[in-house]
């Protein structure tokens, strides 16, 4: 067999897996919308969830997901924020920085489900936080804290030498060089990474069953108070997420609605995640085109 024959059968078995993995994931999708979209509605999107007569909603989930999400965010963000910095422009090539690397990929490979247990133990128990919205955004914190340190560490090494000497070359400080230059030229990259994070966080339920709890208590969305009990804002309620919520419904679901409402969640769980990695290539491109002046 000559080399071009062989190249030809190669890129044709290529081509072959990629359209295997393609039209798996398609299917997937397909069948997850094509069940869940019809029961789609603005009354199922925005009413509470009902746990033995038909007709609930996933209102309260959907809104405990989102604030989660975003208390999430608000925890992980400044820490891999300046973990990552440390790691690409001030770490030293020694023992220490290869262990730290080390402690960051044994974390993201830990299954969510033990990390959901970490948390429990520490802060449902030990620290008395109890099933809470606080609970679950730490846990989810830890979950979340090596994927984004890794993404904006690569981002930040991603930057050419070149800016970093141009900014130490016009008497710039090497903070302000990597606060007024590396960070806002790595910026797409970061910002991407944030957003396919709030995709991650937005879908997790194992770590969110032992930490942020199972149920919904009835919510009063004219209430803004965030120490009273039926706030939507208490970090300190129990919260049921979406992803929660749908587990919930095929493991102990007794409405007589429960595969209606659970295809629906699910699509709109989906369709969440969809707009969450879109999204993240949507914005990093267009803030990218901004900073570079490209078209």
């Amino acid at each position: 067999m000559n080399a071009k024959k062989a190249d030809k059968i190669a890129t044709a078995i290529i081509y072959i897996l990629v359209g295997i993995v393609v039209l798996i994931l398609v299917a997937l999708l397909g069948f997850i919308l094509i069940s869940g979209l019809p029961h789609v509605t603005w009354s199922f999107l925005t009413s509470p969830a009902s746990a033995f007569s038909a007709g609930g909603g996933i209102g309260d989930q959907l809104f405990n997901s989102f604030y989660l999400l975003i208390l999430t965010l608000i925890i992980s963000f400044p820490i891999s924020l300046g973990a990552g910095i440390y790691l690409a422009e001030y770490a030293k090539k020694n023992w220490l920085t290869d262990a730290i690397r080390i402690t960051i990929e044994v974390l993201s490979s830990l299954p969510s489900v033990v990390v959901g247990l970490f948390g429990f133990l520490l802060f449902v128990v030990q620290f008395k936080l109890g099933f809470s919205i606080i609970s679950g955004a730490i846990a989810l914190t830890f979950f979340n804290l090596p994927l984004l340190t890794r993404n904006i560490e690569n981002s930040l090494n991603g930057v050419s030498n070149l800016q970093r000497e141009a900014g130490l070359s016009l008497g710039l400080s090497r903070w302000k060089t990597v606060t007024k230059v590396v960070v806002p030229a790595a910026l797409p990259g970061i910002l991407t990474g944030i957003i396919l994070s709030a995709g991650r966080v937005f879908g997790e339920a194992a770590a969110l069953i032992f930490t942020a709890g199972q149920s919904a208590p009835m919510l009063n969305y004219a209430n803004w108070n965030p120490l009273s009990g039926d706030s939507p804002l208490n970090i300190f309620r129990p919260a049921e997420t979406l992803a929660v919520h749908i587990w919930k419904i095929n493991t102990e679901g007794i409405m007589p609605d429960a595969s209606q409402v659970s295809a629906g969640a699910s699509a709109v769980l989906v369709v969440a995640v969809l707009i969450f990695n879109l999204g993240a290539r949507f914005a990093g491109n267009y803030i990218y085109r901004k900073i570079t002046a490209s078209k």
